[in-house]
């Protein structure tokens, strides 16, 4: 495995082109990915790609080793220094773990916390292997953190939360910083959040996607598959029923071209949050084989996706034409009228700036939010957005 070395550094060569710090960048360089996937081939651990490590019996992924750059960017989100105390919400492989350990130093410590027994118990081994059996690694609900070697200075969840825990916050001392990937209505965004003023403000904020946390503590999304020949699948972030959206598809569509041209990073990084978080009814639509999609605008890795409004049996997805251009298009009953909002929501967003995730403040409040931006309320927290644009 002499090879191992070189793709390394390869690997952070190429990480440390999103601007990552010399002792995020030490610390991958220092840290062997590989022994964390044993069962995986050299050369694909050291690509800059997340590595699915566990399925549930469905066949759907429930747990992963992350993609590297997105890892060494919440890194540095987190800022962590020497000698300080972490708890990590998701152990998976152990990597992360390690990464975080030899950011702390001999001084400082990791607690990690995961939901499956078996991942635990392998993450051990392999921080064991890779010289980080200091670590402490904890099989339970990762909401609940782990009171017992609390406070902590920095505490970060490498699964994908739709609410902030107490015990988090709890357990976080009075000057921590708390890192997440945190659900905007289906959206995720890797926060970095700090108190002030009697509430918590972002710090930072990057795109990112992580699989969902799972116990008690998940959140309201509700996934169907309505297609098995082509695995149509709708997601809706904030749960509920849908009707017979296949019979939609199948009917009379109704079009309404906006008149606005985009590329996919303003579409991805843009309209899509801008309407996760302005528009409660919004959902998204993948297939793996062509049937009932038409042109998908957020096509990635072999899935065709879109994002669209819908409301029992009807829906309106947003496509594009030629030119990037985008279109509406409804379906059912009451698509004419979906596809009208959807475009009001593209003109909004166009008006607006075309805001993108660079620019996004998040406040997360234990009580009312005030501000007169777009709000999303949680179990615990609701949170209030606002932008940054000039």
């Amino acid at each position: 495995m002499a090879e191992w070395h070189e793709l390394r550094e390869d690997l952070v060569a190429q990480v440390r082109e999103r601007g990552i710090s010399r002792a995020v960048a030490d610390a991958l360089l220092t840290v062997p990915r590989h022994v964390f996937l044993p069962q995986v081939p050299v050369h694909a651990v050291y690509q800059d790609e997340a590595i699915v490590t566990k399925r549930d019996a469905w066949g759907r992924p429930i747990s992963s080793s992350s993609q590297p750059a997105i890892m060494a960017l919440m890194l540095d989100q987190l800022g962590v220094e020497p000698g300080q105390r972490v708890l990590e919400i998701g152990t998976g492989t152990g990597y992360n773990a390690a990464l975080l350990s030899h950011l702390v130093g001999a001084e400082g410590q990791v607690v990690s916390v995961d939901i499956d027994a078996d991942l635990a118990t392998r993450a051990r081994g392999h921080l064991s292997e890779a010289g980080h059996p200091e670590v402490i690694v904890v099989c339970g609900d990762g909401a609940q953190g782990f009171a017992p070697r609390a406070p902590y200075d920095r505490v970060i969840a490498t699964v994908g939360v739709w609410d902030l825990a107490p015990a988090w916050l709890d357990q976080l001392s009075p000057a921590g910083r708390i890192v997440l990937p945190l659900d905007l209505r289906g959206v995720q965004r890797s926060v970095a959040l700090e108190q002030a003023d009697g509430h918590w403000t972002s710090r930072s904020v990057l795109p990112c996607g992580f699989m969902r946390m799972r116990g008690p503590f998940a959140g309201p999304e509700r996934t169907w598959v309505l297609d098995r020949g082509s695995d149509l699948t709708i997601s809706l972030p904030e749960g509920g029923e849908v009707g017979d959206v296949l019979a939609a598809l199948g009917g009379p569509v109704t079009e309404l071209f906006t008149g606005v041209s985009t590329g996919r990073a303003q579409l991805v990084d843009g309209l899509s949050l801008w309407l996760a978080v302005h528009e409660s009814r919004w959902c998204a639509l993948s297939e793996a084989q062509p049937g009932w999609l038409a042109s998908g605008p957020l096509d990635s890795r072999g899935f065709k996706t879109v994002v669209g409004i819908v409301e029992g049996g009807s829906l309106c997805v947003l496509e594009s034409e030629a030119y990037d251009t985008l279109v509406a298009r409804g379906f059912g009953p009451g698509g004419a009228r979906l596809a009208g909002d959807l475009v009001a929501h593209i003109e909004t967003w166009d008006a607006a700036g075309r805001p993108m995730t660079t620019g996004l403040h998040i406040d997360a409040h234990l009580t009312t939010a005030p501000g007169d931006g777009p709000v999303i309320r949680k179990r615990h927290t609701t949170l209030a957005l606002s932008w940054d644009i000039g």
